[in-house]
């Protein structure tokens, strides 16, 4: 029996960046974006806030970028304060990179089974899809899929009952399947 389950975002990851005002190091982004034009050259910058004092913080989505090779659907998404292109920008590798910030996605995730309780069969197949890129262990996203402990699901893969062509242990982001016997 194949079952499918989807790790899917429940909203924007906290951003992982020393505060210079205070000691907090995640800031919170909402989805507002900052343009500045200097005569035919455009900078945008995505804005945060500190979780702990209110500090704004510009993440650098555009710099010093001509008018005319920006898509004109960018620009809209960037003047209207796009939640989704927020969201975007925060899976972009390339913007993370640039502004040396890491993203914090504790409980800006939910895992959704389609309902599946634990295995009764003998083999138990599901497929799990990643809506966005979010660093999950496996190990965790199987526990709370069948409703075991971490402890159990160990056991079950050190006894060779969890098989799966990629490594469980550890943190994936991309899809993967795995079979579990019983």
């Amino acid at each position: 029996m194949l079952t499918t389950w989807v790790v899917a975002p429940t909203c924007l990851p906290l951003v992982i960046r020393r505060c210079h005002a205070c000691a907090s190091e995640r800031f919170r982004a909402d989805g507002k974006f900052r343009v500045n034009a200097h005569h035919k050259l455009l900078d945008a910058w995505l804005l945060a806030l500190c979780t702990g004092c209110g500090e704004t913080t510009k993440l650098t989505v555009l710099e010093r970028t001509n008018v005319r090779s920006i898509r004109p659907g960018l620009l809209d998404r960037l003047h209207g304060n796009d939640p989704g292109l927020a969201a975007e920008l925060l899976q972009d590798p390339s913007v993370l990179r640039r502004n040396r910030v890491a993203l914090d996605w504790d409980g800006a995730w939910h895992l959704d089974t389609g309902g599946s309780d634990r295995p009764d069969g003998e083999a138990y197949e599901v497929s799990v899809r990643f809506a966005a890129r979010i660093p999950v262990r496996p190990v965790r996203l199987i526990a709370e899929g069948f409703g075991l402990s971490r402890a159990e699901v160990e056991r079950l893969l050190t006894e060779g009952n969890l098989v799966s062509a990629v490594r469980l242990r550890g943190r994936l982001r991309g899809d993967f399947t795995f079979v579990l016997k019983r």
